[in-house]
């Protein structure tokens, strides 16, 4: 399946259950670059809004690119985000026309020369990508990328390992790196939510019955006061010129 195509049945689910990024992520981001409210950040892949509703309450001017009309559609409205038709290789934007350019749990989907040559062309000061995986050093979490690799259905999650590489590659650009570590709190319901948002875990049928049954079982197993807690670092990566 398509990337830009991926997403439509899980629009929903991935709006309510994917986690936000930390706050000191975005200020990677925008690390340099003066009052935020000064700035236009075009977010490519925007998907349901996230991370372009995180710029924009820094008081930015946010374009968020997203191909998947219900991906747009699912997204919560806000005055400081306008939302574009556009890929990762053809966003629609003037050259210039933005400070930073950046790709939020995305670039896997586009991890292209053509797409950098894009971020480069339409970025002003710089682009980035930030991605979050899951910190598998807790036990919980180790627990749960078992049961995701176990039911994976394809090789996203080897996608993002390599896009994080070919971002920090990105030609003629000074790029840094940065990490910062989270939690996502989850109840039962949202963390079957959680594993409904990924496109390349199973969705229904047998095999999604069975992966439903894995993880209520885990969650039994590792809950406390009726949570548990899904250890994430998310990688900030930074090229500028």
């Amino acid at each position: 399946m398509k990337p830009t195509l991926r997403f439509g049945t899980r629009a929903k689910a991935y709006a309510a259950f994917r986690p936000s990024y930390p706050l000191a992520a975005i200020d990677a981001v925008l690390e340099g670059l003066g009052s935020p409210r000064e700035l236009t950040i075009a977010d490519i892949g925007a998907g349901t809004g996230i991370s372009a509703r995180l710029f924009a309450q820094r008081g930015a001017s946010v374009i968020a690119v997203e191909p998947n009309a219900q991906m747009r559609d699912a997204a919560e409205p806000d005055e400081r985000v306008q939302w574009r038709d556009g890929t990762g290789e053809h966003t629609g934007l003037a050259d210039a026309s933005v400070d930073v350019a950046v790709a939020c749990q995305a670039f896997h989907w586009f991890a292209t020369p053509q797409a950098l040559a894009e971020l480069a062309r339409i970025a002003r000061r710089r682009a980035a990508i930030l991605q979050y995986e899951r910190d598998e050093r807790d036990a919980f979490t180790h627990a749960y990328g078992e049961i995701v690799r176990a039911y994976a259905t394809d090789n996203t999650e080897a996608l993002r390992a390599a896009a994080i590489e070919i971002f920090a590659g990105f030609p003629n650009a000074r790029v840094r790196r940065s990490e910062h570590p989270s939690v996502q709190r989850l109840d039962r319901d949202s963390l079957l939510g959680r594993a409904s948002s990924a496109s390349y875990l199973p969705a229904s049928g047998p095999v999604a019955d069975r992966m439903r049954a894995d993880l209520r079982a885990l969650f039994d197993r590792y809950e406390r006061r009726g949570h548990v807690e899904l250890a994430m670092v998310t990688y900030a990566i930074v090229a500028e010129w």
